[in-house]
């Protein structure tokens, strides 16, 4: 089967073609519209921009898409598009856009979750990755442990409470002096920090496989705040190297919480944005060693936002039978 999915739940502006054949998946054309130098000006996301840059560009990334893989509409099975969490504003632009190309060219829609899409990742690389399994998703706008006991069948069985991991590290990037967004060049400053400041850890102590990025924020604002006070140097290569090295011991913390509770799974997927950091890259390889884990990663590529991901999530609620029709709506938080 052809998949033509659309993604547009935040800043970046997607379409990607995927096949799906004899349990292997391809990607047959795969374009991203980045909206990060509209945005960097503001230091974040700004909604409504975000949702009228979606307008303008999601037409002509459609037939990007198709001239890449050289296909028509006609010639594809069927139209999938990421109905939610996310921006409202910005998801409406795809789920609108998707539900017109499916009901003009006849084909079946599929609606589908943004984080289920962002796991999905991982079956892009075709590396035999089966459920049942344990999930670690991390963007700027979520953060999840994810228990899936199948291919569409997941369960969040822990996560932030607050901020997101992915908006903790540009929020404290952009305190820090860089530019949005700043997760990549906090996690490379990280490596230059001889002297660790020690931050609190974001896992919530408690019985519960919760986070809390708040906390950990404020404590890194609150010191550079009181450095700043004392007309103290700023050692920020330091405080990235603290606050970094916090962050992922308290998501490494709570997945060894989330496996002594869950001793009959052995395999452990990074998933998201924030699947692109080395930091926590490295860190959840050391623990998957020591754990005896199997342990499935992204390519770096497909970490971010992308549509090539809602076409791999797509797929199997397709050959599971799962189709939406032309009441499909948005929605701004999981369901």
């Amino acid at each position: 089967m052809r998949i033509f999915a659309f993604e547009s739940s935040c800043d970046e502006t997607a379409a990607a073609v995927v096949e799906y054949k004899d349990g292997r998946f391809s990607v047959l054309s795969d374009v991203v519209a980045s909206q990060v130098a509209v945005h960097a000006r503001f230091g974040g996301v700004v909604p409504e921009i975000a949702s009228r840059a979606h307008c303008e560009a999601i037409s002509g990334i459609a037939y990007e898409t198709l001239k890449g893989c050289g296909l028509s509409v006609s010639e594809l099975d069927a139209v999938a598009v990421t109905n939610r969490p996310g921006l409202i504003g910005a998801l409406l632009v795809g789920v609108n856009f998707a539900k017109a190309l499916a009901y003009a060219w006849g084909k079946p829609l599929i609606s589908v979750n943004h984080i289920k899409g962002h796991i999905a990742a991982n079956y892009l690389m075709n590396t035999g990755l089966e459920p049942p399994f344990l999930a670690f998703v991390a963007s700027g706008g979520h953060t999840s442990i994810v228990r899936a006991d199948g291919y569409r069948e997941q369960t969040v069985i822990g996560g932030t409470r607050d901020d997101a991991m992915g908006e903790c590290f540009d929020k404290v990037a952009r305190v820090m002096g860089m530019p949005y967004p700043g997760g990549a060049a906090l996690d490379k400053l990280a490596y230059e920090g001889k002297r660790p400041v020690a931050f609190p850890s974001a896992a919530i102590h408690d019985d519960s496989l919760d986070l809390s990025f708040s906390g950990l924020k404020t404590a890194v604002l609150n010191h550079i705040n009181a450095q700043k006070q004392k007309e103290a140097p700023l050692a920020c290569a330091d405080i990235a190297a603290g606050f970094v090295q916090s962050a992922v011991s308290s998501v490494v913390r709570k997945l060894e919480m989330a496996f002594d509770r869950n001793p009959e799974l052995h395999t452990l997927v990074l998933a998201g944005g924030v699947a692109a950091n080395s930091h926590l890259r490295a860190a959840l390889e050391r623990f998957a060693a020591e754990r005896g884990l199997s342990l499935f990663m992204p390519a770096l590529r497909y970490c971010g936002d992308n549509a090539a991901m809602i076409g791999a999530a797509a797929c199997l609620e397709y050959e599971a039978g799962i189709f939406s029709d032309e009441a499909l709506n948005a929605y701004a938080f999981s369901m």
